[in-house]
């Protein structure tokens, strides 16, 4: 299997900071990958330095330009791709809601906005993370993370609008399918889950989600496979855990929504399991 498959003028690089749980650094340089559809169960919140992406996010697309933010809630599937010729160059932090509200001392940030048009922030905000990036100390990082959520407040709402009476009710649907990663899942198990006939609940589903429950569920898979290869496990392990069919399988998903390959994530992150353990 390849170290590394992507297209050579494609970059992607992940850190997390080992005394912070909760928070992932992320840098890329991305001109040729389109990224699957994905989620991230933590706020995704970043600048454009250069060129332009595109991507779908809530049903919608969307066009973010040199010096705009990125402003996405969790648990939101989305994919990315170049709109110009020379990709796009970017910058993100992943953190997980309940460690912005203890950075913050608030309850319930939401971004209504998934693209920030003020350039004068969105450059900070990159200094910022650009700063993180290279922050080794801790007390100094998480003074740096305040900095950068002070920075972003005004573009944020503390009070989450009430959810969508579709997304709640197909909550079960999201739940069953958490609980059944490493099995065969049909649209009739579902659509049981739901109270609706197959087809109407894969027709609900799609209008509530953005997606249909198979992206869903491969969303969820890989999502999983990332957690478990961040806490160490060998890849084949987690191929098998969260139902796809092999390494191999494991490797091209992940790529496709990450951007790296799964050693190389590890390799980024430092969790690499030893030979032979």
């Amino acid at each position: 299997m390849p170290h590394r498959f992507e297209h050579p003028l494609d970059a992607a690089e992940f850190r997390r900071p080992a005394h912070r749980p909760g928070v992932e650094l992320y840098r890329a340089h991305i001109v040729r990958h389109a990224f699957a559809p994905h989620t991230h169960a933590a706020f995704g919140l970043g600048a454009i330095e250069a060129g332009v992406e595109r991507f779908r996010y809530r049903g919608a697309e969307h066009l973010a330009p040199p010096d705009t933010l990125v402003l996405m809630n969790p648990d939101e599937l989305h994919t990315g791709q170049a709109e110009t010729r020379g990709g796009w160059r970017y910058r993100m932090v992943y953190l997980d809601a309940d460690v912005l509200e203890q950075l913050t001392g608030e309850r319930g940030w939401w971004f209504a906005e998934a693209v920030g048009r003020d350039a004068p922030r969105a450059r900070r905000v990159s200094r910022l993370l650009r700063a993180l990036w290279h922050t080794q100390e801790p007390l100094a990082f998480d003074g740096l993370l305040l900095r950068l959520l002070d920075e972003l407040r005004p573009t944020a709402r503390v009070a989450q609008p009430a959810r969508d009476e579709a997304l709640v009710r197909f909550a079960p649907v999201v739940e069953h399918l958490h609980a059944h990663l490493a099995e065969t899942v049909r649209l009739e198990d579902l659509a049981a889950v739901a109270g609706l006939s197959p087809f109407h609940f894969l027709r609900q589903f799609q209008r509530a989600h953005h997606a249909t429950p198979q992206q869903m569920l491969m969303a969820l898979r890989l999502f999983e496979a990332k957690r478990r290869l961040a806490a160490g496990e060998a890849p084949a392990q987690v191929a098998a855990a969260v139902g796809l069919a092999d390494q191999a399988h494991l490797t091209r998903a992940f790529a496709a929504r990450y951007g790296v390959t799964p050693a190389r994530y590890q390799q980024q992150l430092g969790t690499r399991p030893r030979p032979g353990a």
